[in-house]
């Protein structure tokens, strides 16, 4: 059974379409990661996964409806928003003893474990803590919940490089167990590539590209020509060219490498990269 399925998922805020149609489907034990531009319709699939907004269409997220069984299905999930929501005044004790309270998956004793190997003080306040002690405590709460799928909407804003890595980083070594999916959405779509299993592009609330990244590795590559080589790479059909330091970079996409080695370096191409070039070429 897959963990996320959808047929036909529309939403629509009076005349603007969030969600037009769209068909997905998320095994268990994978990691998605949702990337689009501001608007596309990120947040409003999330929503729908998670039975916060009403749909049309069929959604199942662990078998379940999420708009009409949420209560069970929330048993299974656990969802994080932004990593800096948790109320400045509360002290880490009560943080602990409030998701005690509402998950019946919390493991205090693991939290407190997590917790054992930083320098936070269960009697601190969070406005007390630093920036990365409030990853940290709120990575604790999140890796003690023993939920089937976890849901991060833009989990690190605000935070700054070396904070964002160690949270992904906690996420894979110590959360991440291949029975469990996550779903991801960032505008920081370079530090989430080598965690993921799987990229969907999102765009005015349609897919327009779904794959596994052994997939995108197979089926795009990009080359930096060689001056004399570039009409040649241009004649193989680039779906994107892009100049960095005077050099032409030109991104394929099912064009065998082989044909490419000759006319420059040859690299598979960043999510990034792919981004600018599919959503670019759709605006």
């Amino acid at each position: 059974m897959p963990c996320v399925e959808a047929k036909g998922l529309r939403k629509a805020y009076g005349a603007a379409i969030a969600l037009d149609g769209v068909d997905l489907r998320v095994e268990e034990g994978r990691i998605l990661g949702i990337i689009g531009p501001n608007g596309a319709g990120k947040s409003t699939a999330l929503n729908a996964m998670l039975g916060l907004t009403p749909y049309q269409g069929e959604l199942k997220v662990l078998g379940r409806d999420p708009w009409t069984q949420r209560d069970q299905l929330m048993r299974d999930v656990c969802f994080i928003a932004d990593v800096a929501v948790l109320p400045r005044w509360m002290r880490v004790s009560q943080a602990l003893d409030y998701v005690a309270g509402v998950h019946p998956r919390f493991d205090r004793a693991k939290a407190e474990g997590f917790l054992d190997k930083t320098q936070i003080k269960r009697s601190s306040r969070v406005r007390e803590l630093s920036k990365g002690m409030v990853t940290q405590l709120h990575l604790a709460l999140i890796m003690a919940i023993d939920a089937r799928l976890l849901v991060l909407d833009e989990p690190t804003l605000g935070l700054d490089l070396l904070y964002r890595k160690a949270f992904y980083d906690s996420l894979l070594n110590d959360y991440f167990d291949h029975s469990r999916t996550i779903i991801v959405t960032t505008h920081q779509v370079e530090e989430i590539q080598h965690i993921l299993t799987d990229v969907m592009f999102i765009n005015r609330g349609r897919i327009v590209l779904n794959t596994s990244m052994e997939a995108f590795e197979a089926r795009y590559a990009e080359v930096m020509a060689r001056p004399e080589h570039v009409a040649a790479a241009r004649a193989l059909g680039p779906i994107h060219e892009r100049q960095v330091f005077g050099r032409s970079i030109l991104l394929f996409d099912s064009v065998a490498r082989d044909h490419l080695a000759p006319l420059g370096e040859v690299r598979t191409p960043s999510i990034a990269d792919l981004f600018v070039a599919v959503i670019g070429a759709a605006a």
